[in-house]
């Protein structure tokens, strides 16, 4: 009888322990599903959204040139001849859309991550938001894309582009200041700034005169000689960190600043 009684426990043990884990599996296939999805790469839009299973689809921690931009062709080629009707892996981040719908996903084809190669071959700038899930891949990738010079990372060859420095960027007052540290003035004419996001400030004619600094300042007003003003946004530096890239006439990259 103690045998039986023995046996029947060990039994319902068994079975106990295995409906445990059951659950504990099911559980984890179920957060598997909510946060991965696999599709077919239907149309690329541009250098970071895609069309997989009839959705629009924006690639997390990236963005790549605007239309009309240099390198925006380039980007969605890229993105195409890597992806158009191949089947991916979809990694949702901590928000699943964005504010115009489009999911927002870490791509992976063949455990490639394809956010992390359209940095490192200079088609894409690092832009990370909230989700932080791959930033470690994407700041190594950038730096092996300035290490290559590659598109984006390309160095200016302005002779100017040895002059200038960053000597202050101060994203509680939105002001960011350079300076001249060369002994002949440079000509900054249609040079511009970006954050790490869309918003770009173009320099007119100006020129920066040997040995002085320049301030742009994130407000309205009218220029000045040492004082320039980036107008219609409230705020371009988020205290959450960002990155400023100056680029010369050409696009090509003269200094980058991430905090």
């Amino acid at each position: 009888m103690n045998k039986k009684k023995g046996f029947f426990l060990i039994i319902f043990l068994v079975l106990l322990l295995f409906a445990i884990n059951y659950n504990l599996i099911d559980n984890k296939i179920e957060n598997f599903l909510e946060e991965h999805e696999f599709g077919t790469v239907e149309r690329i839009v541009d250098g970071d959204t895609i069309i997989v299973n009839s959705n629009s689809t924006r690639l997390l921690g990236i963005n790549t040139p605007e239309k009309g931009e240099k390198y925006y062709q380039e980007a969605k080629d890229f993105l195409e001849n890597m992806t158009l009707n191949k089947t991916i892996k979809l990694e949702y981040g901590k928000d699943r859309y964005d504010l115009y719908g489009r999911k927002l996903a870490y791509a992976f084809l063949d455990e490639k991550n394809i956010n992390v190669e359209l940095v490192k071959n200079g088609f894409a700038n690092i832009y990370i938001l909230d989700d932080k899930l791959h930033e470690g891949e994407l700041k190594k990738a950038w730096d092996e894309c300035i290490e290559r010079e590659q598109n984006l990372c390309e160095k200016s060859k302005e002779k100017c582009a040895e002059c200038i420095e960053l000597k202050k960027l101060d994203y509680e007052n939105q002001e960011v200041i350079f300076y001249n540290k060369c002994s002949f003035d440079c000509n900054l004419s249609s040079w511009n700034i970006k954050d790490e996001g869309r918003k770009k400030f173009i320099f007119g004619n100006f020129i920066l005169k040997k040995n002085k600094e320049v301030k742009i300042a994130v407000r309205e007003g009218t220029d000045e000689e040492n004082i320039l003003f980036w107008k219609g946004s409230e705020y371009i530096w988020t205290d959450t960190g960002d990155t400023l890239f100056l680029r010369d006439t050409e696009g090509r990259l003269v200094l980058w600043k991430n905090y």
